[in-house]
């Protein structure tokens, strides 16, 4: 399926092809993609195919072998990133709704930090931030490569993220995944607290 829209970078009309798949021990989800012939824009998207759930989900996941970084993931708009040894928290939203491998998150992080980055851009650009940027990229990359072990957290309030489980149908030694109930804010953004569903 796909639909007329205009370009996010040049406004140029623009075609964005959807499909609908299925992803295993899962839910299915809706996939995205657009390109633009006019400036070569691309961009892709993953929504949820079914609605919120009834609680938010938090996967802790520990990277310890380099197959980690084929792990597929659906991190969702909603979902929260961090990293604790490293002191990184990446906010929802930052990078929308990504259907990828660990690695392929990491190089998204990665881009969104260096090519996206007021602060390390242009004029405005600060030499002490753009070096510790620098070294944090680094940081990174040895995450990749294995040569630091780390753990990452998936905080998503809507439930709807997801990380591989190589073990399955067995359970990961290495990710623990907590169901929770959300706070109030938490279904404020959500669009929760006013909506309503009795006496329709």
């Amino acid at each position: 399926m796909s639909f007329n829209g205009n370009c996010f970078s040049c406004n140029a009309p623009c075609e964005t092809n959807m499909k609908v798949t299925k992803i295993p021990h899962f839910k299915e989800v809706v996939i995205m993609a657009t390109t633009c012939n006019a400036c070569g824009h691309r961009s892709n998207e993953v929504k949820a195919g079914t609605g919120i759930e009834r609680k938010g989900i938090r996967i802790k996941l520990r990277i310890t072998d380099p197959l980690d970084m084929t792990r597929d993931i659906l991190k969702s708009e909603t979902c929260n990133i961090s990293i604790p040894e490293l002191d990184f928290e990446m906010g929802a939203g930052t990078l929308g709704g990504r259907f990828t491998t660990l690695e392929g998150l990491f190089q998204n992080i990665k881009d969104q930090l260096k090519e996206n980055n007021p602060l390390i851009v242009g004029d405005s650009a600060e030499q002490n931030i753009s070096q510790r940027m620098d070294g944090f990229v680094m940081k990174l990359d040895e995450i990749i490569s294995c040569k630091n072990k780390v753990h990452i957290v998936f905080d998503d309030p809507s439930g709807n993220s997801y990380v591989q489980n190589l073990y399955a149908p067995d359970e990961d030694p290495e990710m623990q995944i907590e169901k929770y109930e959300r706070n109030f804010e938490q279904n404020e953004e959500l669009g929760l607290n006013d909506m309503k569903t009795e006496n329709y």
